[in-house]
């Protein structure tokens, strides 16, 4: 049994899925970066995990899409997927594959944050939108911080103005705390 106690047998990695990773890892987008190298890191701390066996699958993906890929690769070896795909999710699950959403466990899972509650966060990046300061929860969440950008490489202290949720996963939108909300 798994460390986690469902996790029964080896966490299968296709090579292709692998290579997919450091192409994100390697991205101009600073969130796909991030994405990918999160990924990576996770696989990572995962092998080093005397109770956890990751094999690496010597498969190439095909000519199709890595999701294509993985779904048959999956139906043929009879094992199930684990993602936090969304697309991926739907895509295994019409082709009759077993599926389970890390982020629909990590949901039921995760506190709710309401609304007007404190948070100190570490800001790492700039968002999107001018102003913005990016951090992460400890689950991976991404907090934005409106008026956060001086705070870049600060661990911040922020109010939660109002929480997305999506069944890709959430997103919390903040403001330094003691911030007026216009």
């Amino acid at each position: 049994m798994g460390a986690v106690g469902f996790v029964h047998d080896a966490i299968v990695v296709p090579r292709f899925v692998l290579e997919e990773l450091c192409r994100i890892a390697d991205s101009r987008d600073p969130i796909k970066r991030t994405r990918g190298k999160r990924g990576l890191d996770v696989l990572t701390k995962l092998r080093s995990n005397e109770r956890i066996a990751v094999e690496v699958f010597e498969r190439s993906g095909g000519a199709g899409e890595v999701d294509a890929s993985l779904v048959t690769l999956a139906r043929e070896l009879g094992i199930p997927i684990v993602t936090t795909d969304f697309n991926l999710n739907r895509i295994a699950e019409f082709e009759g594959v077993r599926v389970l959403n890390v982020n629909d466990l990590a949901g039921a899972l995760r506190p709710v944050l309401l609304p007007g509650e404190a948070l100190r966060i570490p800001l790492i990046q700039e968002g999107k939108e001018a102003g913005q300061g990016v951090g992460f929860v400890d689950d991976g969440t991404m907090v934005v911080v409106e008026g956060g950008r001086p705070l870049i490489n600060t661990e911040a202290d922020v109010t939660v103005t109002r929480v997305l949720q999506t069944s890709a996963g959430r997103i919390i939108f903040a403001e330094p705390k003691g911030q007026q909300q216009q």
